[in-house]
């Protein structure tokens, strides 16, 4: 269930990264992506402590390039299958970037993000889709979603993620 633009399975992690949806916009898209970190790595608090502008860039030398970096996304869903929100649905996270979908420029005006702790190349966990389309069920039910697509399809040329681990087939 959704109550106030929150998933109530999810544990909330604010993120200060976000900022309003335009004015009448329709949340229409659901935007997968992965993210590890660092690359590759699983099972740590880094990638909540990057979305909430906590991350100690001198823990890792990969982190030297994030130094400046703000982003956010709705969710995460980790390995384990836990789900982590960072930004109310009814706000506009900063996951998708320069993106297009529809040939509507900007995604993050009408899309909610979900970030899968993953690589590219790495399989996913059964615990992860099992989450993922628990996530999607509720967010059908509760907005205007008509796709869902990679991070690649709506920003082609820029981003690879979720990548060709990440098996559509899974999602109901």
């Amino acid at each position: 269930m959704i109550s106030g633009h929150q998933l109530d399975i999810a544990t909330q992690r604010p993120s200060d990264n976000f900022n309003q949806r335009p004015d009448g916009t329709n949340i229409t898209l659901v935007v997968i992506h992965n993210i590890s970190l660092p690359p590759g790595e699983f099972n740590n608090n880094y990638i909540e402590d990057f979305f909430t502008n906590q991350l100690q860039t001198d823990q890792h030398p990969y982190f030297e390039t994030l130094k400046e970096v703000k982003v956010s996304a709705h969710l995460l869903i980790k390995r384990d299958g836990r789900i982590i929100q960072f930004v109310d649905f009814d706000q506009r996270a900063w996951h998708a970037g320069r993106s297009s979908f529809n040939q509507i420029d900007d995604c993050n005006n009408y899309s909610i993000g979900i970030e899968l702790e993953g690589t590219d190349n790495s399989p996913y966990e059964t615990l992860q889709y099992q989450s993922l389309n628990q996530v999607l069920s509720i967010l059908k039910a509760h907005y205007p979603i008509t796709d869902i697509r990679g991070h690649s399809e709506i920003a082609p040329g820029r981003k690879t993620d979720p990548g060709p681990a990440f098996d559509w087939r899974k999602l109901k």
